[in-house]
């Protein structure tokens, strides 16, 4: 598919970056394309995925940062990682957190820094009527961006080949919306959530800088704030 539905949210999630922010952790990196912009951006990254193909890809599509950065690839699976406490400014999961129970994100919360930010970029199935609305809108919006890569992609002669080909496994979302904003409320205590066009979600969850629960972030939308 040459138009990439988590590409296209990298500008929002980057957004999301705390100011001063210096280490950050990518939950099921793939190929590496996020954690190589957050590493542009001065940013020391860690990126880990599962996938020893994935990792090979991303290490081989990767160059030289912002002064001289470049992630840390790893192959790890977070789920039976001890993660550093308190540790990271900025957590990102794109179209991973589905891959591993949800609770995941108990481990993902402890292991940010004060004042430090995570980002999920979920995906869910269709359930409900709104779900079906969404995705409804969603349609057209999405095969007319698809035809553009495409057109491009063959003009430029520029259709991904070797490392850039390999794609990271995929699994069907199991939880829905309304349940992963309920998990959250109990989990991510002051996180907010909301829809996004092209069959994802985004979820904000900022700790606090001292004691007490995270303050929800400024991110509105469509969607409850998980809220304790």
């Amino acid at each position: 598919m040459p138009f990439d539905h988590n590409d296209h949210y990298h500008r929002l999630l980057l957004r999301h970056l705390p100011p001063g922010c210096r280490t950050a952790l990518d939950v099921g990196c793939g190929t590496g394309r996020f954690a190589r912009r957050l590493a542009a951006s001065g940013v020391e990254v860690d990126a880990v995925d599962p996938s020893a193909e994935a990792i090979e890809a991303a290490r081989a599509l990767t160059g030289t940062g912002a002064g001289g950065r470049v992630p840390n690839f790893r192959q790890a699976d977070v789920t039976r990682s001890e993660l550093p406490k308190a540790h990271y400014d900025f957590i990102s999961c794109l179209a991973s957190l589905h891959h591993m129970p949800f609770d995941t994100v108990r481990a993902l919360r402890e292991s940010l820094a004060p004042g430090g930010v995570l980002v999920v970029l979920g995906c869910y199935p269709e359930k409900s009527r709104t779900d079906w609305l969404w995705s409804l809108a969603a349609v057209p919006v999405n095969a007319a961006a698809r035809a553009v890569v495409a057109l491009t992609e063959r003009l430029r002669g520029t259709a991904p080949t070797g490392p850039g080909a390999v794609r990271a496994p995929v699994k069907p979302p199991m939880m829905t919306y309304a349940e992963t904003v309920r998990e959250a409320a109990v989990l991510l205590p002051g996180a907010r959530a909301r829809r996004l066009l092209f069959w994802r979600y985004l979820l904000v969850y900022r700790a606090p800088v001292g004691g007490g629960h995270g303050k929800p972030s400024t991110s509105g939308g469509d969607g409850a704030g998980a809220r304790s």
